[in-house]
């Protein structure tokens, strides 16, 4: 699959974008927010504080009904499943330098312990709705100080205790653009998702978790391990209030959901930021989705049903995570 131009466009204008769109270049940038001033007046207009009221917990994952889970029920056609988590890394690496897994054995070989840390770009994890906070509130404007040392007062992971079961969406803008990965530093924006949409044939629509394939497991696999928290494909935070607006309940990336560096000078991570403590969406980091970028293309479908259940550690700021898709 290759992104096309619009060819819809007549007189000059026509020809200065249909130019630039062979030659790769965006005619709008540069997109806004281009720095903290214009983020923060983004995160005031489109924050979700007491949308479900003041004593919400839940977040988005409030736009996950019922009937949105028997209808993800229904997309369960062949009963082929697919993890979307990358195994353990057991070394330390440039991409992984504080979380090396580490598994030892008890003395009787039959049990064992494992230690790591899974926050960062190492572990398939899920970040809870207290990892991020913004003007010192948390997600709901909650006081900081509800959390301490023995974990988050509020908006902790507890709270996705009943489990995650939705539909899920592989937004794989590597196919779109025809290519095994994108290069670090490669933003995507919403007319790159709505172009994926248009080849896939799929429509994200409310309680809908999207996964967005940048190809950075292949592209390890290939190259070796980067400073991926310095320089990634992902999200520019243009996209957000798509995200809104189409009621996505959560967002999973194979990195860490931002284009790094930002492209917003003064913030290092406004999707992340604006996702979980403005709009309470909880974030599937570092997924591998290469196995289901894979099925997906041999199905011809790019939805399915999503499962995940987070270990429920009350108070805690997230959890390690093996997703299930199912075809």
């Amino acid at each position: 699959m290759t992104r096309k131009c619009n060819m819809s466009l007549v007189g000059a204008g026509a020809l200065i974008a249909l130019v630039a769109c062979a030659a790769g270049v965006d005619s709008q940038e540069p997109r806004t927010p281009r720095n903290l001033e214009e983020f923060d007046a983004l995160f005031q207009e489109y924050n979700n504080w007491g949308r479900w009221g003041a004593d919400d917990e839940r977040g988005t994952m409030n736009l996950i009904t019922e009937e949105k889970t028997r209808e993800a029920a229904a997309l369960v056609r062949r009963g082929v499943t697919v993890s979307l988590a990358h195994n353990p890394i057991p070394d330390e690496a440039v991409d992984n330098p504080d979380a090396a897994f580490n598994h030892t054995m008890g003395q009787s070989l039959r049990s064992d312990t494992y230690e790591f840390t899974y926050h960062g770009y190492g572990v398939s994890h899920i970040d809870s709705l207290c990892h991020f906070l913004w003007n010192d509130r948390l997600c709901n404007d909650i006081l900081p100080s509800e959390s301490t040392p023995d974990g988050c007062g509020k908006l902790g992971i507890q709270n996705l205790k009943t489990g995650i079961v939705t539909r899920g969406i592989l937004l794989d803008i590597a196919r779109l653009k025809d290519v095994p990965y994108l290069e670090p530093e490669t933003p995507i924006y919403v007319e790159d998702i709505e172009a994926w949409e248009q080849e896939a044939g799929i429509t994200v629509s409310p309680g809908d978790v999207i996964f967005v394939r940048t190809g950075r497991w292949a592209r390890r696999a290939e190259l070796g391990p980067w400073q991926i928290s310095n320089s990634s494909a992902g999200l520019h935070a243009s996209v957000l209030p798509w995200i809104k607006d189409r009621g996505v309940a959560f967002v999973g990336s194979d990195a860490a959901t931002d284009v790094m560096p930002s492209m917003v000078e003064g913030i290092r991570q406004p999707v992340h930021t604006m996702l979980i403590a403005g709009f309470g969406t909880n974030i599937f980091d570092n997924m591998d989705l290469e196995a289901l970028a894979d099925r997906a293309a041999q199905e011809n479908r790019w939805e399915f049903m999503i499962t995940a259940g987070p270990i429920p550690v009350e108070g805690g700021t997230g959890s390690p995570l093996n997703p299930i898709a199912i075809f």
